[in-house]
């Protein structure tokens, strides 16, 4: 696991480091400077190169001439360029270009003409906030322009360390030497964009300068970090979990065959479907391992079912462990049927996708209805006194267009404020979201931790993948595993089968069925 820090608390675990643990800040900055060498000379190796430093008056700064200085005591021929008043600039950083001054090098105020083959980018730090402009942005714009190799020093100048967006315009970088911990805006789009290669400097900074106080966000990077059910050598198949899996329409049978297929693929033991009766065919000669249950669309009345299929539909509520609803389902009355009946005579752990999103978003009184169906005993006691943990386990699992329906926003206003909608939807609702985008949040009321995930790929991005994660997700559930690491586990695990898969066919042939069999080789990776 990696913490994905924001502006305020790396300030913070900075302030920390240097006035209660007593690490003066010259020496992180010397340290911080040994790292970005040492890495730049891992991706460039040892030539004597020719090397622009551009560095700001505040702490990056700093750090940029202590790098440059290091590199010119290596045998690099190094230009340094000061941008701004001299006599604004931190206490640390005008040490540092007293230093320079005692070695005889003297920094331009602007880029001089000639050709540099690695520029290192100490323009703004982690502390920009507002738009860049004036000399800044021209220096900015000229760095992009050069054909060199680019380090940019703890984050690319001109992008936002929060957010990720781009103030005005921004270092484009080849290698990233962040320091400490990652910063949750190289991570987030569009300025992941402009990171190049990220390395996280250790330099002093670490757990210790938290004094209690963690960092709101996280991420996985290995499988290691899994937490994983275990396989109990004498278990039997409904050991590993009983799912329904209500999935498919009239005129959608591959929902419901991706989703209940990548149930299986996680580890349950058993997976009832329940679908319309035109799929009855090609469901059972694809998954033939699920059980079925079916239903004629036609016979609806008054969005009511038949008397036989509604008993039956009762009966698979009691055999099952926990639920998959939405895939495919569609809008129609059965499906509202279906789910209201799953929310309000059921109190099985529960994943709500795609359809079963949109139908719940028809409701005016969301927070109520959902929040009202999720305790053990809906109607006897007030929310104020029911216990967090007596509440059913809800997943909800939308992309952005269908949060922006729920949240009641536009989806551009979910994309600027992905960082902070997830986990307030979770709070209204009592739930875990799981909004899906290029770079998905996971969030749960009952956590003040929130998952943002970074493995996965474009390829990913076609029908049916959905349906491949709230599989996984639902099977880890009918494993057992809490519904908050049930959720981030399953969406880390199928963005490593994505970039799997990509391996395996790249980014523009991948199929959600690509994804899904890549989980079998993940697991044995796993295993191993």
């Amino acid at each position: 696991m990696e913490y994905l820090v924001t502006q305020s608390e790396m300030k913070q675990y900075d302030n920390n480091t240097i006035i209660h643990l007593k690490m003066p800040s010259l020496v992180l900055m010397e340290r911080a400077a040994l790292v970005t060498v040492s890495q730049i000379r891992q991706e460039k190796g040892s030539t004597p190169f020719r090397v622009l430093v551009v560095a700001g008056c505040g702490n990056n700064g700093g750090d940029g001439f202590a790098i440059g200085r290091l590199l010119m005591l290596e045998g690099c021929k190094v230009d340094f360029v000061l941008l701004g008043n001299q006599d604004k600039c931190s206490a640390e950083t005008a040490l540092q270009l007293e230093i320079l001054d005692n070695y005889g090098y003297k920094p331009y105020d602007r880029i001089p003409q000639g050709e540099y083959d690695i520029v290192i980018d100490a323009v703004f730090g982690v502390g920009l906030s507002r738009n860049v402009e004036g000399i800044y942005k021209e220096a900015i714009c000229a760095i992009n322009e050069l054909d060199a190799y680019v380090c940019a020093v703890d984050i690319p100048s001109g992008i936002h360390a929060d957010s990720g967006q781009v103030l005005g315009c921004a270092v484009k970088a080849d290698l990233t030497v962040t320091y400490g911990f990652y910063k949750l805006g190289e991570f987030l789009y569009p300025g992941a964009g402009y990171c190049g290669k990220i390395i996280c400097g250790k330099m002093g900074i670490d757990e210790h300068g938290f004094f209690g106080n963690t960092p709101v966000w996280y991420t996985y990077t290995s499988l290691t970090d899994l937490k994983f059910p275990e396989r109990k050598p004498d278990g039997n198949k409904g050991t590993f979990g009983k799912v329904l899996v209500i999935a498919g329409s009239d005129n959608i049978c591959g929902a419901a065959i991706l989703s209940a297929k990548s149930v299986f693929n996680i580890g349950a033991g058993m997976v009832r479907i329940i679908t319309s009766n035109k799929n009855r065919d090609i469901v059972q000669q694809s998954i033939p391992e699920a059980m079925m249950t079916v239903y004629d669309s036609s016979l609806w009345m008054d969005g009511e079912p038949d008397s036989e299929f509604g008993k039956e539909f009762y009966e698979v509520l009691n055999w099952a462990d926990c639920i998959l609803i939405g895939p495919g389902i569609g809008m129609g009355p059965e499906s509202k049927w279906m789910l209201d009946s799953c929310l309000n005579k059921s109190r099985l752990p529960m994943v709500i996708d795609a359809d079963g999103l949109n139908i719940l978003a028809e409701k005016l009184n969301l927070n109520e209805f959902l929040n009202f169906n999720m305790y053990e005993n809906p109607g006897s006691k007030s929310e104020e006194d029911c216990d967090k943990n007596e509440r059913r386990k809800v997943i909800i699992t939308p992309h952005v267009g269908e949060f922006a329906r729920l949240y009641d926003c536009t989806v551009s206003e979910v994309k600027e404020n992905l960082t902070s909608y997830p986990k307030l939807l979770a709070d209204k609702l009592g739930c875990t979201v799981v909004c899906k985008d290029a770079r998905t949040v996971t969030a749960s009321y009952d956590k003040q931790q929130c998952y943002l995930n970074i493995t996965g790929n474009s390829g990913m991005a076609t029908a049916g993948s959905g349906d491949v994660l709230a599989g996984i997700i639902t099977g880890l559930v009918a494993q057992g595993i809490d519904a908050d690491e049930a959720a981030v586990t399953g969406v880390y695990m199928h963005g490593v089968a994505g970039d799997m898969a990509d391996a395996a066919c790249g980014k523009y042939s991948m199929m959600a069925g690509d994804i899904m069999e890549q989980i079998k080789e993940l697991l044995k990776m796993y295993a191993d």
